[in-house]
């Protein structure tokens, strides 16, 4: 304890200004006033409740559209029932223009609503059993969990009521409103496949295994861009995560940092003193020596909905509603509502990637021919099936780009250049550096960004490959930074094509990069999916692409020698270093386009690039692929 108290006192010299504006009042205070400000109207409304302390109840003023709130509903593991979900579809239809989004975090929210119109939605959710309670800023927000929970095949511990539990020792707790130094998200899961992106928040409860014995074993300071760790901490019973969970609370309430906002999740305060001693913290405060970790069992990939259903262990389905980047609608919720009472068991649940279930479902060819799936296909393409995208600029001050509609329109347009009719290709999307996207956990991953085309500014983004969800997940890595929205379409039709091309039978992407993609540096691929664009660009027509042939060791000095060579030979059919006059040798007084007589088809940037490439001496040789993109640059 120690430790965390000398780290505590290093960080917390000086506070933050959100820090500041806590000692302002209690939080209550200002949801106590809702009814006021409804009958005064917006501008009766104090600037720091607008700021803060309304977004503790989960109420938020929208900058991007003015005097009108977005509301960001608490719905434990995901799960809904079909009354909630058609109470939540009037509630969207009444009052904020027919909109809900579905978000990562398996929730959903309300927008464009008015401060006169609250009091009473609120008191329309209190009588569903929901509400938005502690949803926002410096909270424990909402507990996320397996959609299917008890009713997958390979769950091992139902764990929705264990949700329940932990959500009852804070919720609506004056000592848990608005005490944290900033967000603490939580999820628990009891299944083997990872449906919840277990290992991507503060603190995690997997499912393990000691002894013979299944309980959770406990993770602890995932965020954006990084994984949790493992706390080495083995919890057998409700009762230990219980313990276990308000002992972590206190530890990040009483010792998180509250200087820079930035640095003040879980993560950095392990980060400053080291799981080890968290662990130790732990044990001490619950007074209770848990035994260390077990083996972790959520390893699996996750089952997916095949033609747009997954059977359950009932022995009835879920049918898949698929929702491109959670843009939903209040109708398009009731019609869910509705067809879950009248076919399914009135059981909905909402999943990561923005979408939901309706369960319960006996007959599905019948519900299929529900109007509702002529809308949210349950089955659509591998580009819409896993497609992940956070609100972007339209409704978030900190987008860069718009985000929902450019992932959408990546989406479609793909399809369209590259139509695939099995394959799961998970692209996630965040439209800045914060990462609510997910981006780094996609299979292809895509973080807002400004990037040029001819010195103009415009939306773009850097593009990742490789995150996974299997074991404890994987972040991804970059292989284009800054790439005008414009183009990277392009670059990822170059490398759907590849995927198409080379993939064996129907294997999925993450499959697909592991197998081939893996035998390349970063900058390779990055560079190669720029040059196939550029190739289609302008029409030159050569087999070129991850099939060819490497011996390069992953050194990126090779690659570039190597691809050098190959490209040389596929434009001139001759090998480099054995004609007696390479085309790209511009000889004294001889311009490029007396070369060009000997072949009309050798494209000048190309045949530059490769003079770039082929007569450096090996000393000199460009090492760097994006040294040679000023030659290919679309």
């Amino acid at each position: 304890m120690e430790v965390l108290k000398k780290a505590y006192e290093a960080r917390n010299k000086k506070l933050n200004k959100i820090e500041k504006i806590k000692e302002l009042k209690n939080p209550q205070e200002a949801y106590d006033k809702i009814e006021q400000y409804a009958k005064d109207g917006y501008d009766s409304i104090p600037a720091e409740d607008k700021s803060y302390f309304l977004k503790c109840f989960g109420i938020y003023d929208r900058v991007a559209t003015p005097q009108r709130f977005m509301i960001k509903l608490r719905i434990p593991g995901g799960q809904m029932t079909a009354t909630q979900a058609i109470e939540i579809g009037k509630l969207a239809q009444e009052f904020g223009q027919d909109y809900i989004d579905l978000t990562t975090r398996a929730q959903c929210e309300l927008r464009y609503l008015k401060i006169e119109n609250m009091p009473e939605l609120l008191r329309r959710l209190k009588d569903v059993e929901l509400d938005a309670y502690q949803t926002g800023v410096d909270n424990i927000r909402g507990i996320m969990g397996d959609p299917f929970d008890d009713l997958a095949f390979d769950n091992i511990l139902p764990s929705q009521n264990l949700i329940l539990k932990l959500q009852e020792t804070f919720l609506y707790n004056p000592q848990w409103i608005s005490t944290l130094p900033r967000k603490f998200n939580t999820a628990v899961t009891g299944c083997l496949s990872n449906r919840c992106n277990i290992f991507g928040h503060d603190c995690c409860f997997v499912l393990a295994q000691k002894d013979g014995i299944f309980g959770y074993n406990m993770y602890l300071g995932g965020r954006v861009g990084h994984i949790a760790s493992n706390a080495d901490i083995f919890l057998s019973n409700e009762d230990e995560v219980l313990k276990a969970f308000g002992a972590i609370t206190n530890i990040f309430k009483d010792y998180g940092f509250r200087d820079n906002r930035n640095k003040n999740r879980l993560h950095f305060l392990i980060q400053a003193v080291g799981i080890n001693e968290i662990s130790k913290a732990i044990r001490e405060i619950s007074k209770v020596d848990f035994l260390s970790a077990g083996e972790t069992m959520t390893k699996m990939d996750y089952i997916e909905a095949d033609n747009g259903k997954i059977q359950l262990k009932d022995g009835a389905f879920g049918v898949h509603a698929v929702i491109p980047s959670g843009v939903f609608t209040g109708s398009g919720m009731m019609q869910a509502g509705k067809i879950s009472t009248k076919f399914g068991n009135g059981k909905i649940r909402l999943d990561m990637e923005q979408s939901l279930f309706i369960l319960g479902i006996k007959d599905v060819n019948e519900v299929l021919k529900e109007e509702f799936f002529k809308k949210y296909k349950s089955v659509n393409t591998p580009y819409l099936n896993h497609l992940i995208a956070c609100a972007g600029t339209e409704h978030c001050p900190f987008g860069v780009i718009e985000n929902k509609n450019d992932a959408i329109y990546m989406s479609n347009y793909l399809d369209e250049k590259v139509p695939l009719e099995k394959g799961r290709v998970r692209m996630y999307w965040s439209a800045c550096v914060k990462g609510c996207g997910i981006h780094g956990l996609g299979d292809i991953g895509f973080e807002g960004c400004k990037a040029k085309i001819n010195g103009e500014a415009v939306s773009g983004v850097h593009i990742l490959l490789g995150g996974k969800l299997l074991n404890e997940g994987t972040e991804g890595y970059t292989i284009i930074r800054s790439a005008p929205l414009p183009y990277a379409k392009l670059y990822m039709e170059s490398l759907m094509i590849e995927y198409k091309r080379l993939r064996n039978h129907n294997e999925h992407f993450e499959q697909f990069h592991d197998r081939v993609l893996t035998n390349y540096t970063h900058a390779y691929i990055g560079f190669m999916l720029q040059l196939q664009a550029y190739l289609r660009e302008k029409d030159i027509q050569i087999d070129l692409g991850f099939n060819i042939k490497v011996t390069t060791g992953k050194i990126e000095e090779f690659e570039v020698f190597q691809l050098g060579l190959s490209l040389y030979y596929l434009l001139s059919k001759n090998k480099a270093y054995s004609a007696v006059e390479r085309f790209t040798h511009k000889m004294k007084n001889e311009k490029y386009e007396d070369i060009r007589k000997h072949d009309s088809s050798i494209d000048e940037n190309l045949a530059n690039m490769l003079e770039e490439i082929l007569t450096h001496k090996e000393e000199n040789r460009a090492v760097v692929f994006s040294q040679l993109m000023e030659f290919i640059a679309l």
